[in-house]
C-alpha cells in the first residue's frame, strides 16, 4: 500500500493544532516517530501534543530530553485535549494497543489520521496513510517532512534514527533494503549520533533487567527439533528481579540466537492477569497471522497479542497454534 503523500499534505496544511499519540508498551519506532514528526510540525508552526496511554519507559526516557511526552492521566487529561483538530495515531491501528488513548479517540471529534507501517489493524474511524513496506513508522515521518517541505534537524534526526535502528535489528533484519541505510545515512548527516544512541539503548542495562533476562532465558525450552524456541516471564520474575514490565523488551530475540531457531514466542505475564505474547520469525511462518488468532497483530517477522488465561492454558493454546502454522 502507497501512501497519498498529497492528500496528507493537504490535512497538515488545512490544520493549526494536532494531538500524536501511539501505542501502549511503547517502544522507540513509536517514541521517536512521535517526536520526530512533532518536531516536523513545530517547523510548520504548527500547535503539537505527544499524549500517550503509558509513561515512557525508564530505559527509553533519553529520547525525549525536552520532555515533551506526556501521559493521559497523568500531566494531561482527556478534558485538556478537546481543542485539537487533528488527531494522528502512529505506528499503531489497532484498538487494544491504543490502551487508555483508545476512549480519547473514540471520542474525539477531530480528524483522525493513521501513519503506520503495521499490517494487520481495526477501523479506527481514521484516515489510513499506510507503507506496509517500510521497515519503521520512523521512514514514513522522515518521508512525510521531506513531502512537507521540511529540512530534517538533529531535533528530529536522533528519535527518527533510534525508531528506524531499532525496529531494524539495528539495520540487520531482511526489511532493511537500500533506501533504509541511505534515510539512515540522511539522519545521521541531519544530526543522529549512532554511537550515542546506541550506547543509552543497549549498553544502559540496571542490574535488576539483567538478573530478569537471565530468569526469563533459563526458562527456554524448544520444539520441533529445535526450530521453535518459547520461554515466559512471570509476575514472580519481576519480583524476585526487581525489575520493571519494560524490561523484558527486546528479550525474545536473544532466543533467535540459538543454532536452528526460526520461530521464537515468549509469554509476558502482565500485573492485571493475563499475558503479552511476543512472536518473531525468520522462516515462511507469518507472526501476524498467528497473532490475528488472538486478537493481536504486527508483521510477517515479528508480531504481538494478549492472552487472558491461566499460565499453562495460554502457553498450550499458543504454543498448538504456533506449531500448527509451521511446516514441518
Amino acid at each position: 500500500m502507497s501512501i497519498d503523500w498529497q492528500r496528507f499534505k493537504q490535512v497538515i496544511d488545512q490544520h493549526d493544532r494536532y494531538l500524536i499519540t501511539s501505542h501502549i508498551r511503547p517502544d522507540c519506532d513509536a517514541l521517536g516517530s512521535e517526536l520526530g514528526m512533532a518536531a516536523v510540525l513545530d517547523e510548520l508552526g504548527k500547535s503539537v501534543m505527544i499524549v500517550n496511554g503509558q509513561a515512557t519507559p525508564p530505559n527509553l526516557a533519553f529520547i525525549d530530553p525536552e520532555l515533551r511526552l506526556q501521559t493521559l492521566g497523568e500531566e494531561v487529561q482527556a478534558g485538556d485535549l478537546e481543542d485539537r483538530e487533528v488527531l494522528m495515531v502512529l505506528d499503531t491501528s489497532a484498538w487494544a494497543q491504543l490502551g487508555p488513548m483508545a476512549d480519547v479517540v473514540r471520542d474525539s471529534s477531530a480528524l483522525k489520521i493513521v501513519l503506520d507501517h503495521h499490517v494487520s489493524g481495526d477501523d479506527l474511524g481514521a484516515e489510513l496513510f499506510k507503507d506496509t513496506t517500510a521497515e519503521a513508522t520512523g521512514r514514513l515521518v522522515v518521508e512525510a517532512a521531506a513531502h512537507l517541505g521540511v529540512s530534517l534537524n538533529p531535533r528530529m534526526a536522533a528519535p527518527l534514527f533510534a525508531a528506524q535502528a531499532t525496529d531494524t535489528g539495528w539495520y540487520r533484519y531482511a526489511s532493511v533494503g537500500g533506501e533504509a541505510l541511505r534515510i539512515a545515512a540522511r539522519l545521521v548527516d541531519a544530526g543522529a549520533v549512532p554511537q550515542d544512541i546506541y550506547r543509552e539503548l543497549y549498553e544502559q542495562d540496571t542490574l535488576a533487567r539483567l538478573k530478569l533476562r537471565g530468569r526469563i532465558l533459563s526458562r527456554t525450552e524448544t520444539e520441533r527439533n529445535g526450530r521453535l524456541a518459547h520461554t515466559a516471564c512471570l509476575r514472580e520474575d519481576f519480583v524476585a528481579a526487581g525489575a520493571l514490565a519494560s524490561d523484558t523488551e527486546d528479550v525474545i530475540n536473544e532466543t533467535l540466537t540459538i543454532a536452528g531457531v526460526e520461530v521464537a514466542v515468549i509469554l509476558v505475564e502482565q500485573e492485571q492477569g493475563g499475558f503479552k505474547l511476543s512472536f518473531r520469525s525468520r522462516c515462511e511462518l507469518d507472526c501476524s497471522q498467528v497473532a490475528e488468532e488472538f486478537g493481536g497483530g504486527g508483521h510477517k517477522a515479528a508480531a504481538g497479542a494478549f492472552i487472558d488465561e491461566p499460565f499453562e492454558t495460554a502457553r498450550r493454546q499458543v504454543l498448538d497454534a504456533v506449531l500448527a502454522a509451521m511446516k514441518d
